[in-house]
C-alpha cells in the first residue's frame, strides 16, 4: 500500500509542478527575458508523468505543440527556435552587463552560466522538416 500512496502523491505532484510551469510560460511568453519553452518542456514532462490529457493537450497546443513534440520525438529544436535562444541569452548578459558593470560579479557569474547554455543549445540538433529534407537532396 505505501508505493500506491507515493504513486498517487507523485502524480499529484508532477501535476502540479506541471501547472506551476505552464503559468510561467504563459508569463514567459508576455516577458521579455524570461524563457518560455523551458517551462513548457517541464510542464510536458510533468504531465506525462501525472496526465495523459493534460500532456495530448499541451503536444497539441497550437503556439507550443510543434516545439513540444519536437523535443519529445527528435531531441532537436527548430533553427529559428535556436536563433531566438542565442538573442535571448545575448539579451540577457548585455541586460547584466549594462546593470551591474561588465566585469561585476554578476555578470562574470551570469556570463558563465549564459556560455553554457549557449553550448548546450549548440549541441542540441537542428530539426529538419520533410519538406527541407526533400529540398536539399
Amino acid at each position: 500500500m505505501p508505493d500506491s500512496k507515493n504513486g498517487k502523491l507523485g502524480r499529484h505532484f508532477c501535476l502540479a509542478l506541471g501547472w506551476v510551469c505552464v503559468v510561467l510560460g504563459i508569463i514567459g511568453a508576455l516577458l521579455p527575458l524570461m524563457p518560455t519553452t523551458v517551462f513548457l518542456l517541464i510542464a510536458a514532462w510533468a504531465f506525462s508523468r501525472s496526465s495523459e490529457r493534460w500532456h495530448q493537450w499541451l503536444r497539441q497546443h497550437a503556439r507550443f505543440g510543434e516545439t513540444i513534440r519536437a523535443w519529445e520525438e527528435h531531441h532537436a529544436m527548430p533553427r529559428r527556435a535556436k536563433r531566438i535562444a542565442f538573442l535571448a541569452l545575448a539579451a540577457s548578459y548585455g541586460f547584466t552587463a549594462f546593470i551591474y558593470g561588465p566585469f561585476s560579479w554578476a555578470a562574470l557569474i551570469g556570463g558563465v552560466c549564459i556560455a553554457g547554455v549557449a553550448l548546450y543549445i549548440a549541441h542540441i540538433p537542428v530539426l529538419v522538416k520533410p519538406s527541407e529534407q526533400t529540398a536539399e537532396s
